[in-house]
């Protein structure tokens, strides 16, 4: 079974010239591709897989299909394609957007960058960040291990590794709000960034299954086990409450890698009855994943395959 992450799939806007994202027509393209040569793995069929791992071996070669971080264009572009064609899919969602009413740091990481690109940010940086605010540690544990399969321009990647990975969380968001005030505002961010409550709940009635991809969408091997409980808790109870019961629990990682989560994560996850957590490993997922690491099931990044490349 190969398992698919896609992000940003969208329509091009000027405004944002650097913006990385899948186009609208290249995702229609690669769902016609995958059809023809694999075939999908429906509602029906994840859920027997849920009840009964060995049910792999009916669905052993087709795709899973997973949207990460409850974007808008997921509603607006992803939802109309799926349905037109019958297809299902797993949507994963960080619920601390909803309670903040702010873009999470990462998705003004994402909006900073593709406004001006990292040439244009790292200077702005320069004048604001102090050694005091790295972990040392970090850039030690994560130094050529992250965005390894991404073609990044250099200004791009060491700004995307500062704040996603270097910088303290108790600094982050504040150097972000700094530049936030130079290059654009948290409210034009936030606006038509994500899916409201009322269209996660459309997802559910159509079909798809709504997961969690935490709370805050941190690094989980940067946080402490009583974080990590909390953020996954507190995650799932905020969408049980919006959605009701959940037909089944399941969970991705932010950022993904065995290097962004700890054997507390996988065993907490277990515990707390999630069924399958998704991680990020190009490679098909097999029998013995399922059997015998659950929460850490493998997964592609769309731009693996024929017309998945970001514009």
């Amino acid at each position: 079974m190969k398992t698919l992450m896609y992000h940003y799939v969208r329509k091009s806007q000027k405004k944002f010239p650097f913006f990385r994202y899948l186009e609208v027509e290249n995702f229609c393209k690669q769902l016609e591709y995958f059809q023809k040569e694999f075939g999908f793995v429906s509602f029906d069929d994840f859920m027997e897989l849920c009840e009964n791992v060995k049910y792999f071996e009916k669905i052993r070669g087709k795709v899973l299909l997973t949207f990460d971080d409850g974007f808008k264009d997921h509603y607006d572009f992803v939802l109309p394609e799926l349905l037109k064609r019958g297809l299902f899919a797993c949507f994963f969602v960080s619920t601390g957007v909803y309670e903040r009413h702010k873009a999470l740091d990462v998705h003004r990481i994402h909006h900073l960058l593709g406004l001006t690109g990292g040439g244009e940010l790292m200077p702005q940086v320069y004048k604001i960040l102090d050694k005091s605010m790295l972990e040392s540690q970090e850039i030690d544990k994560f130094t050529g291990k992250i965005y390894t399969q991404q073609d990044n321009d250099t200004s791009t990647l060491e700004f995307k590794k500062l704040f996603n990975y270097f910088i303290k969380y108790e600094f982050r968001e504040y150097l972000l709000d700094e530049l936030v005030k130079v290059f654009s505002s948290d409210e034009e961010i936030f606006n038509g960034l994500y899916m409201n409550e009322e269209e996660l709940c459309t997802l559910v009635d159509e079909g798809m299954i709504v997961g969690s991809h935490s709370k805050s969408h941190f690094v989980f091997s940067k946080l402490g086990e009583k974080e990590q409980s909390l953020e996954i808790k507190d995650s799932f109870d905020f969408l049980e409450k919006l959605l009701g019961r959940l037909k089944v629990k399941i969970f991705c990682y932010p950022y993904g890698g065995f290097h962004t989560f700890t054997a507390f994560t996988e065993r907490f996850l277990s515990e707390f009855g999630v069924t399958f957590s998704f991680n990020v490993q190009s490679k098909d997922t097999s029998l013995l994943d399922l059997q015998n690491r659950p929460q850490a099931l493998p997964r592609y990044d769309c731009n693996e395959f024929a017309f998945g490349k970001s514009n």
